[in-house]
Protein backbone atom coordinates (compact mmCIF):
# COMPACT_ATOMS: atom_id res chain seq x y z
CA UNK A 1 0.00 0.00 0.00
CA UNK A 2 1.34 3.42 -0.95
CA UNK A 3 1.38 6.29 1.51
CA UNK A 4 0.41 9.81 0.46
CA UNK A 5 1.34 12.84 2.52
CA UNK A 6 -0.82 15.94 2.27
CA UNK A 7 -0.43 19.41 3.63
CA UNK A 8 -3.05 20.19 6.29
CA UNK A 9 -4.64 22.83 4.01
CA UNK A 10 -5.03 20.30 1.19
CA UNK A 11 -6.55 17.77 3.58
CA UNK A 12 -9.04 20.33 4.90
CA UNK A 13 -9.99 21.30 1.34
CA UNK A 14 -10.66 17.65 0.48
CA UNK A 15 -12.82 17.31 3.62
CA UNK A 16 -14.86 20.38 2.61
CA UNK A 17 -15.37 18.98 -0.89
CA UNK A 18 -16.52 15.64 0.51
CA UNK A 19 -19.03 17.37 2.80
CA UNK A 20 -20.36 19.36 -0.20
CA UNK A 21 -20.69 16.17 -2.26
CA UNK A 22 -22.46 14.41 0.62
CA UNK A 23 -24.91 17.30 0.91
CA UNK A 24 -25.69 17.20 -2.81
CA UNK A 25 -26.18 13.42 -2.80
CA UNK A 26 -28.54 13.75 0.18
CA UNK A 27 -30.62 16.34 -1.69
CA UNK A 28 -30.95 13.98 -4.63
CA UNK A 29 -31.79 10.87 -2.61
CA UNK A 30 -33.95 12.24 0.22
CA UNK A 31 -37.24 10.32 -0.02
CA UNK A 32 -39.27 13.33 1.18
CA UNK A 33 -38.55 15.08 -2.09
CA UNK A 34 -40.15 12.31 -4.11
CA UNK A 35 -43.43 13.09 -5.86
CA UNK A 36 -46.58 11.03 -6.09
CA UNK A 37 -49.52 11.62 -8.38
CA UNK A 38 -53.11 12.34 -7.37
CA UNK A 39 -54.19 8.70 -7.70
CA UNK A 40 -51.40 7.54 -5.36
CA UNK A 41 -52.18 10.42 -2.97
CA UNK A 42 -55.88 9.61 -2.69
CA UNK A 43 -55.04 5.93 -2.13
CA UNK A 44 -52.36 6.78 0.47
CA UNK A 45 -54.68 9.10 2.40
CA UNK A 46 -57.77 6.92 1.80
CA UNK A 47 -59.76 9.89 0.51
CA UNK A 48 -61.83 10.66 -2.57
CA UNK A 49 -60.60 12.66 -5.55
CA UNK A 50 -63.13 15.32 -4.55
CA UNK A 51 -61.62 15.63 -1.06
CA UNK A 52 -58.11 15.98 -2.53
CA UNK A 53 -59.43 18.69 -4.84
CA UNK A 54 -61.07 20.51 -1.90
CA UNK A 55 -57.84 20.41 0.11
CA UNK A 56 -55.94 21.91 -2.83
CA UNK A 57 -58.56 24.64 -3.37
CA UNK A 58 -58.55 25.51 0.35
CA UNK A 59 -54.74 25.75 0.30
CA UNK A 60 -54.38 22.98 2.86
CA UNK A 61 -51.77 21.08 0.85
CA UNK A 62 -49.12 22.07 -1.66
CA UNK A 63 -49.08 20.50 -5.11
CA UNK A 64 -47.70 20.80 -8.61
CA UNK A 65 -49.72 20.60 -11.79
CA UNK A 66 -48.77 19.87 -15.38
CA UNK A 67 -51.82 20.05 -17.58
CA UNK A 68 -54.46 17.95 -15.85
CA UNK A 69 -51.93 15.86 -13.91
CA UNK A 70 -51.53 16.68 -10.18
CA UNK A 71 -48.44 15.80 -8.13
CA UNK A 72 -47.69 16.07 -4.41
CA UNK A 73 -44.29 16.15 -2.69
CA UNK A 74 -44.01 13.67 0.14
CA UNK A 75 -42.59 16.52 2.23
CA UNK A 76 -45.79 18.55 1.57
CA UNK A 77 -47.89 15.60 2.69
CA UNK A 78 -45.79 15.43 5.87
CA UNK A 79 -46.32 19.17 6.49
CA UNK A 80 -50.06 18.77 5.89
CA UNK A 81 -50.25 15.96 8.46
CA UNK A 82 -48.20 17.96 10.97
CA UNK A 83 -50.50 20.98 10.54
CA UNK A 84 -53.55 18.88 11.39
CA UNK A 85 -51.91 16.77 14.09
CA UNK A 86 -53.79 16.51 17.37
CA UNK A 87 -51.90 15.70 20.57
CA UNK A 88 -53.25 12.79 22.64
CA UNK A 89 -55.88 13.87 25.15
CA UNK A 90 -53.63 13.05 28.12
CA UNK A 91 -50.97 15.47 26.86
CA UNK A 92 -53.57 18.16 26.12
CA UNK A 93 -54.89 17.81 29.67
CA UNK A 94 -51.40 18.15 31.18
CA UNK A 95 -50.69 21.22 29.05
CA UNK A 96 -53.92 22.83 30.26
CA UNK A 97 -53.02 22.05 33.88
CA UNK A 98 -49.59 23.64 33.43
CA UNK A 99 -51.13 26.83 32.04
CA UNK A 100 -53.37 27.29 35.10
Amino acid sequence: MDTVTLAKEAFEEIKKELVAIKTQVKKITVPNEAFIDNKQFTKLMDISVRTAHAWRKEGKIGYSQEGKKIYYRLSDIGKFLENYHQEPFAIQKKLRELKT
